[in-house]
């Protein structure tokens, strides 16, 4: 995986996973500039989130580990 030394999102939505109740899965499409500054666009990534009950306050939106 290259290194990137900037990043910029360039669209991101979340929705949630009918299937599992409690949990989103975030679609983001991204750009990383590589050491030249030369960006790569378009990149996708889907991230998952899990909702876990706080103490104190409101449920906190905790990241699923990558698959």
């Amino acid at each position: 995986m290259p290194a990137f030394t900037r990043i910029r999102i360039q669209a991101a939505i979340a929705r949630t996973d009918p299937a599992r109740p409690g949990r989103v899965v975030v679609h983001l499409v991204w750009a990383g500039a590589d050491r030249g500054g030369t960006y790569t666009e378009g990149r996708l990534t889907d991230l998952s989130f899990t909702r876990t009950p706080a103490q104190n306050g409101p449920t906190a939106w905790q990241p699923m580990p990558l698959s």
